[in-house]
């Protein structure tokens, strides 16, 4: 009965997905192509395993389990989906035309219906969190066996999916296996009504990732290109607007200081990267831009890395990081990669759907929380003015990332095991 009730409204606010749809392809043009795979008009071959990833974050994780399974069955068909432009060229990126790729349809019935009925996986494997009842209905009618790998479920989740018990019980009660991050999560599953059989605890995924040692050689060639090897550097990875400000008036602290400093600034998507550099040259500071390969001189004092795929590569270029979506009320994202690659890391306050991993990391020392952009400047300038702490920071969260790796070949095993 819920899940009808969805449905129907689902398919009421049909127009209102469509213009957002619309406005999305107005403001960048990744989001203009493939609309057949979004709305469940795509034709798709058959498929033995489905995974679907999401967005970009979700598919870096993802990969080296998608590999291993690969490995494990090969001949299986594998069909990877995701939601996101920016998930979609890491899987392209992975793996070329060796697996079926596409968006995952939205949830109205007929679209996921007809994607079910035209892949007809044995398996379908769900990254993190993103369940929704009419795919997850129709997999199980099917006879799909369901996974949710990687699990997450903060406790704000979980008061949510309460709320909606007559939607959400069903479908989690449809999930298999359920392969979850931690043990309080794990609770959090079973009081939503999940049987505790079903859940494994394995740990993070995004724990078990390697950083290609010609990236780190690319990184170190980088600086020593823009001659600033004993010039402090920063990055603002992943932020989102509403942060460039606050982020670029905490670099003009750090120049009253340190006037030869560098602050990276990555935006999180392509369609801020325009808007970004506007923002840092109405703040009166000298830019360059990485899409345009202009050149990093004395005079830089702000490199937009508005490019895809080498937020990792600038991490490791520099000393220290902060995570954006932290400062603003979104969510956060994953600040395991500049901790791997040994940086002192600070967060907002705003870190919900990293809560765990920033816990590890602060616990340990190697990040910080700090509550505006004050304290953020204070923090940077504290590990730039003291390299005996700032040396104890950025092994501290190397050290997290390495003692917590392993998720991935419990993942693979548990996987295996239930799917053949």
């Amino acid at each position: 009965m819920f899940r009808f009730l969805y449905s129907v409204l689902l398919y009421a606010l049909f127009p209102l997905v469509v213009i957002y749809f619309a406005y999305r392809a107005y403001k960048s043009a990744d989001y203009r192509k493939r609309w057949s795979e979004r709305f469940g008009f795509s034709q798709w071959q058959p498929a033995d395993i489905v995974v679907h990833c999401v967005s970009m974050g979700e598919t870096l994780a993802a990969v080296p389990m998608i590999k291993q399974l690969m490995q494990i069955y090969p001949d299986y068909r594998f069909t990877i989906t995701t939601t996101s432009p920016t998930g979609s060229a890491e899987v392209i990126k992975a793996f070329g035309d060796t697996v079926q790729h596409s968006y995952l349809p939205l949830d109205f019935s007929y679209a996921v219906k007809r994607f079910i009925q035209h892949t007809q996986p044995k398996a379908c494997i769900i990254m993190e969190t993103e369940l929704w009842p009419n795919l997850l209905y129709f997999a199980e009618k099917a006879n799909v066996k369901l996974v949710l790998a990687n699990a997450r479920l903060s406790e704000k989740s979980a008061k949510s999916y309460q709320g909606k018990s007559g939607l959400t019980r069903p479908m989690l009660q449809r999930l298999g296996l359920i392969a979850v991050q931690t043990e309080a999560e794990a609770q959090r599953f079973i009081a939503l009504g999940v049987s505790a059989e079903k859940l494994q605890v394995c740990g993070s995924l995004k724990f078990d990732f390697t950083i290609d040692p010609a990236k780190i050689a690319h990184a170190t060639a980088l600086r020593e290109a823009w001659q600033r090897q004993d010039s402090p550097i920063w990055v603002a990875g992943s932020v989102h607007p509403g942060e460039f400000d606050a982020v670029l008036a905490v670099h003009k602290k750090i120049l009253a200081d340190y006037p030869n400093a560098l602050l990276i600034m990555v935006p999180r998507h392509p369609e801020q990267f325009n808007s970004a550099a506007i923002a840092v040259t109405q703040n009166g500071l000298q830019l360059a831009r990485r899409s345009m390969n202009d050149d990093v001189t004395a005079d830089t004092q702000v490199l937009l890395g508005d490019t895809m795929g080498e937020l990792v590569l600038l991490y490791a270029t520099a000393d220290q990081a902060f995570v954006g979506g932290t400062l603003i009320v979104h969510g956060g994202h994953n600040p395991l990669e500049p901790a791997a690659v040994g940086l002192p890391v600070f967060v907002g306050p705003n870190y919900r759907d990293f809560i765990e991993i920033t816990q590890l990391l602060s616990q340990s020392g190697g990040l910080k929380v700090v509550n505006n952009g004050d304290e953020l400047a204070q923090s940077l300038l504290h590990y730039f003015d003291n390299q005996t702490d700032y040396k104890l920071a950025a092994e501290a969260a190397k050290s997290v990332v390495e003692q917590n790796r392993g998720a991935l070949q419990k993942h693979t095993e548990l996987i295996s095991q239930f799917i053949q």
